[in-house]
């Protein structure tokens, strides 16, 4: 149970386990399986979204300085402007709360909204053909919930990560737990408020802490873990689940490859790049460009393109921009700091580089020519710097790619079609867009997960809806129809029938029954 230490309450083991069984008896009781209550829910996760824009960019804004327009599209409102297009030129001030709120889609509500439209659809058992063997007999495929699920969401994006999951575990018919980061202590204290208001309280909760109260959730039996996060900790979650044999879903990161051709529109590229490294949460995003590789003739006149619409974008002095985030806290930023400054790296940088301790803000920052062997080179950086590596051929690119951990993500631009099915046969990550940064996170009839150490598992759109579903095989068969060849006594003649019967092979079987051999 939860216990009162010095006038708070405690979230240990006992209490985690008083929390498993309600939701599992919750479970039990059937209601979470109903078309209706999955319904009830996203409808009312859409209400709260609504009701509650402002307070969650708000939180939003407490925990990492996000831009107010960052906050809406990313995380609340998906904006169609958000496509190729959009003039990346227009100044936050030109965005109001008027005009932000009037946009018609958002991250959250369209998986809510998409959940919606066809979960009737998703919930059919889906008919399988059947063979000979089984004749006469049908089959189908039953989606089935998994039961009791646990969520563990990650604090760079504390409300979308939070909730996308939470969409699909519902529209599944599951009961769940969600685990807010502790790193976005605002974003928690909202979710925390505001899940039981608007959701059914018996089999959605939040609990909120840190260390000691995800290995308290951890200690429990669940029918499945959802985890966003770093590798270290999502080798925690995997031993975890390990003593259940419970299946995980770990969505982590890696360093993601740029990789620029010279064959390209250079500015549109570099504004792509851009927005995916410094307009997602000032380069805090799993899939936001780690490093660039380019030509040795191309560098000079992609850092020159870099420079001059970092400049356009985030002003001369970007310390003081409104358009961009800061880092999360003191340890992150120390840690990025330190990338910076060891000795190898700290007389490589050719832009940027400024850094304001006390507002946990640092430039954006281009470094050209670091090491293979750089600590900057060897970790997911996770912030605003941008490394460039320079080759003699594009096609040397994927050695170094290939030479590490499989990414979350990798980016190509190119105008060369052989180049472009080269470097989908050569490189391996969760996934892969051409001429562009981030966007295939917007596609819904896509699957957005990792592959290796960028993870495992997938979401979003109909893929949320299956990673928390199980796929029951039926077969129906009447009482008619019953062959006495499946029964003793065993003879040849049975036996080279069965042998007939397992091929499926029509003319086969015949042989079989007037006793051809």
């Amino acid at each position: 149970m939860a216990t009162k230490e010095e006038g708070k309450t405690v979230f240990d083991v006992e209490a985690a386990n008083v929390l498993s069984k309600e939701l599992r008896d919750a479970f039990a009781s059937g209601k979470t399986r109903s078309y209706e209550w999955r319904i009830s829910q996203l409808k009312s996760i859409v209400k709260m979204c609504d009701e509650h824009e402002e307070d969650i960019a708000d939180a939003l804004r407490q925990d990492l300085s996000k831009p107010l327009l960052e906050s809406i599209v990313y995380e609340l409102q998906s904006d169609c402007k958000w496509n190729l297009g959009w003039d990346f030129n227009t100044t936050r001030s030109e965005f109001t709360n008027e005009e932000t709120s009037n946009s018609t889609l958002t991250m959250v509500k369209n998986s809510c909204t998409l959940a919606i439209k066809e979960l009737k659809h998703w919930m059919m058992p889906e008919k399988a053909k059947t063979s000979l063997t089984t004749f006469p007999s049908s089959a189908e495929i039953v989606s089935e919930p998994l039961g009791a699920v646990l969520i563990i969401s990650a604090w760079n994006y504390p409300f979308l990560l939070s909730m996308d999951p939470l969409v699909g575990a519902i529209a599944a018919g599951n009961a769940m737990v969600l685990k807010p980061s502790e790193l976005a202590p605002a974003s928690s204290s909202l979710l925390a408020k505001l899940i039981p208001k608007y959701l059914d309280c018996s089999s959605i909760k939040v609990v909120e802490g840190a260390v000691s109260e995800s290995c308290a959730l951890l200690e429990q039996k669940w029918d499945k873990i959802f985890y966003t996060g770093n590798g270290r900790v999502g080798r925690i979650v995997m031993a975890a689940a390990a003593k259940y044999l419970t299946p995980v879903v770990l969505e982590l990161g890696g360093k993601s490859p740029v990789v620029v051709d010279s064959d390209i529109d250079i500015q549109v590229a570099t504004r792509r790049i851009i927005v995916g490294k410094w307009g997602c949460n000032n380069g805090q995003a799993c899939i936001s460009p780690d490093y660039i590789i380019t030509t040795k003739d191309c560098a000079e006149k992609l850092v020159d393109s870099l420079k001059k619409e970092l400049e356009a974008f985030y002003g001369k002095n970007p310390l003081e921009s409104k358009d961009l985030s800061r880092i999360v806290n003191s340890d992150h930023y120390a840690r990025l700091t330190n990338l910076l400054d060891e000795d190898k790296v700290s007389g490589n940088i050719v832009y940027g580089g400024e850094r304001n301790e006390a507002n946990l803000r640092i430039a954006p920052t281009i470094l050209l020519g670091v090491p293979q062997n750089s600590l900057i080179m060897k970790e997911e950086i996770f912030g605003p710097l941008l490394p460039i590596l320079t080759v003699s051929k594009i096609e040397d690119s994927f050695d170094i790619i290939n030479s590490g951990t499989k990414p979350l993500a990798a980016y190509l631009f190119t105008n060369n079609k052989k180049l472009k099915k080269q470097f989908l046969m050569s490189v391996s990550a969760g996934g892969v867009v051409i001429n562009d940064t981030a966007l295939h996170l917007a596609v819904h009839s896509l699957p957005f997960g990792g592959v290796g150490e960028s993870g495992m598992g997938a979401y979003h759109g109909k893929f949320s809806f299956d990673t928390f579903t199980h796929k029951k095989a039926v077969v129906y068969r009447s009482f008619v129809g019953d062959a006495s060849v499946r029964y003793p006594p065993y003879t040849r003649g049975k036996l080279r029938l069965m042998r007939a019967l397992i091929t499926g092979n029509v003319w086969t079987i015949l042989r079989a029954l007037l006793g051809w051999s």
